[in-house]
């Protein structure tokens, strides 16, 4: 008999081929087949005859094959299948496009089923491409069908079928991880019927049920690992740091620091006298001035003795921070040393030297500061900068360098307050809400393709100043559809160098290109060297560039608009005026509004909270927080008054049970959902 952990490929009808194709969408068991969720659904349900066909409606019709179909090679590269289908009402044109077995695969005189969009022109009516399926048979047509989320391999006949064969195989075998009680109590249904319609719908009602039950599931099982992690850390003590004494940190500064960051260096020494290790995320905007608060943080664990380690994404923004934070750190007596890739074989020996025996205090590097041969003598303090672009393992790896040293994590994402507390629900959080005063505003246009020459105009206007640009594209390679239909940042980069900006050097940088590539460019649109940086959205962890005054970006609703404002924190870093200009040809209402929304505020967590209310299903963050398990359900940006649901219903669970001693299953469940790293959100 099966369960949930059975290998995929011993699942009906998958077998070994197709089951090396699944684990690419990293399906591996009879669990993980029936935990992928569809991302959409397609209504087949909608039966028409053919004379009842309206312009532009996708529907099924039930026709017989008139004639046998015909296949011509149009030219190379185009063959058509055509053929007639016919039922009392009328006829259909069927044309399939580059599909010639549709010619011996249809037969005369036998009836089937076509799904597809209909043209029609006066009393003539026609489909391309539909769907087609013999009479009687409800596979594909007939009913709500999931829409897979595929890869190279798998098709969506793949995908129902293997789902089809995987619920008929765990059908009775589903475990509950909710104990019966809150199930009730939140009137939930049963797990095997939520599976059955989450994938294969009945009705809109039916999928709305089941979604409930799973995403409440999803959230009630994260709230419980969260608050077993935040209770497992309240259990770890270590030595309090005695000397937190900032005075000489503040005099050696420039510049006065914002109430914000006062607030957050406040925390921090809280947390590193407290006797418990610190596990904090300082959130700002991008340009708030978070790097003071990891300066005052590596100030204080100088102080008690201990070393601190600041760890970046890139080896530019290691020496960036490098550059930035060593004088003030050295001025204060705190030995500062940079370690990364690029660091020369004599120097590197040194700095390892030099913090096995402590003669260095404090290290700012890449994933070079965890490599094998790097130790610590007595590792205090772990900072991570842009906490999204850090999985959970480099963290712990650092971590582990040391013992129980603090944790402090950098990010420039800003997130809804109430969002924030629940995803970092083991991290205490500082928010730096005050931008430090100097910074310039940033004039933001949301404008139509139609300006681009006046755009060109200007960048040229703005180079001729000494000034630099960057221009922003979605994609980096043609997605196969119209000319026009993304931006290809590689060729985008050759137009502009050749046909608009001869005079200009243009450079591309994306994120298919090498590490060492990639920051080779980055280094040379840092020192001046290239006017205009065509670029995917690589730059949004990018390198300080007070030059770059102005961010164009295409197809600019491709993005969320945290990620738009990103970007746009990449200019107005220097003296000079600074310009966004946001390009979209969309004619869609909802996202002119979002557009709109940059060009009236720059408070990068007014524009996160409206980016929610606005966007609606969808990855808030573009991309998965590292370290939080994955949802596979719930979209924490549109269930939130469930999360409270299942929040009070885990505490509720925890209070009588803080073992889960009597809920064995729910407890299992949890593990598994935590299982991605030793102590996920560390």
């Amino acid at each position: 008999m099966a369960d949930l952990t059975t290998d995929v490929r011993y699942v009906k009808g998958v077998g070994e081929q197709r089951a090396k194709a699944l684990e690419k969408l990293s399906i591996r068991t009879l669990g993980d087949l029936i935990s992928y969720f569809p991302r959409a659904y397609d209504d087949r349900r909608t039966r028409k005859k053919i004379r009842d066909l309206e312009e532009g409606e996708s529907a099924c019709v039930e026709a017989m094959v008139a004639a046998p179909p015909t296949l011509s090679r149009i030219r190379r590269g185009l063959e058509l299948v055509k053929l007639r289908a016919v039922d009392e009402t009328g006829a259909l044109d069927v044309t399939f496009f580059n599909q010639p077995y549709w010619r011996d695969s249809l037969k005369a005189g036998e009836t089937y089923t076509f799904f597809g969009k209909a043209e029609v022109s006066g009393r003539k009516r026609s489909m391309a491409n539909p769907l087609v399926e013999r009479e009687g048979s409800r596979l594909m047509t007939g009913r709500i069908m999931p829409i897979y989320p595929l890869t190279a391999g798998v098709s969506q006949l793949t995908l129902v079928k293997a789902v089809t064969q995987g619920l008929d195989a765990c059908r009775g075998l589903l475990p509950d991880p909710l104990p019966d009680r809150v199930r009730l109590d939140h009137q939930l249904c049963r797990a095997g019927y939520a599976y059955d319609q989450i994938h294969f719908p009945d009705s809109e009602e039916e999928l709305a049920i089941a979604r409930r039950r799973l995403v409440f599931e999803e959230l009630f099982l994260l709230a419980i690992g969260l608050k077993r992690l935040r209770r497992r850390r309240d259990g770890l003590t270590c030595q309090p740091w005695e000397d937190t004494e900032l005075v000489p940190f503040y005099e050696a500064l420039p510049f006065a620091l914002t109430g914000a960051q006062r607030r957050a260096i406040e925390d921090v020494r809280g947390d590193v006298a407290s006797g418990r290790p610190m596990n904090r995320l300082v959130q700002g905007d991008v340009g708030s001035g978070k790097t003071m608060v990891a300066a005052a943080a590596m100030v204080c664990a100088a102080r008690n003795g201990r070393q601190s380690a600041l760890m970046v994404p890139t080896e530019i923004l290691a020496e960036q921070h490098f550059r930035g934070l060593s004088p003030l750190l050295e001025g204060l007596g705190v030995s500062c040393a940079l370690l990364t890739g690029a660091v020369a074989a004599k120097a590197r020996r040194s700095v390892l030297a030099g913090l096995e025996s402590g003669r260095i205090q404090a290290v700012i590097g890449t994933h070079a500061l965890i490599g094998e041969a790097v130790a610590y003598r007595d590792l205090g303090l772990v900072v991570t900068d842009e906490q999204h672009r850090f999985g959970v393992a480099q963290r712990s790896a650092l971590s582990a360098k040391g013992e129980r040293p603090h944790l402090l994590v950098m990010s420039a994402t800003p997130i809804p307050r109430t969002l924030a507390l629940i995803i970092y629900g083991d991290l205490d959080v500082s928010v730096i809400d005050q931008l430090p005063p100097g910074r310039q505003k940033i004039d933001t246009f949301a404008v139509t393709g139609a300006y681009r020459q006046r755009i060109y105009r200007f960048l040229d206007k703005e180079i001729a100043a000494g000034r630099q640009a960057y221009l922003i594209c979605s994609l980096v390679e043609e997605s196969g559809g119209a000319p026009d239909d993304r931006k290809a940042a590689a060729a985008y980069a050759q137009t502009l160098q050749t046909q608009v900006f001869p005079h200009l050097r243009v450079a591309c940088v994306h994120g298919r290109m090498k590490p060492k590539e990639k920051e080779a460019v980055m280094s040379a649109f840092s020192a001046g060297e290239i006017h205009i940086l065509v670029s995917t959205t690589v730059v949004e962890v990018g390198v300080d560039v007070p030059n770059a005054t102005v961010m164009v970006v295409e197809n600019a609703e491709r993005f969320g608009l945290s990620q738009l404002h990103q970007l746009r924190g990449r200019v107005g870093r220097g003296r000079h005026k600074s310009y966004c200009i946001l390009i979209s040809d969309s004619r869609n209402e909802e996202t002119r509004a979002r557009l709109k929304v940059m060009t009236r505020t720059a408070d990068g967590f007014q524009i996160a909270e409206e980016d929610l209310r606005l966007r609606g299903p969808g990855d808030f963050f573009g991309q998965r927080q590292h370290g939080l398990p994955a949802l596979k359900a719930a979209d924490l940006t549109c269930d939130m008054a469930l999360l409270r649901e299942a929040q009070d219903a885990a505490a509720a669970l925890l209070e009588e049970d803080p073992e889960l001693a009597e809920h064995p299953l729910t407890a299992r469940r949890v593990e598994e959902m935590f299982s991605g790293g030793e102590g996920a959100l560390n």
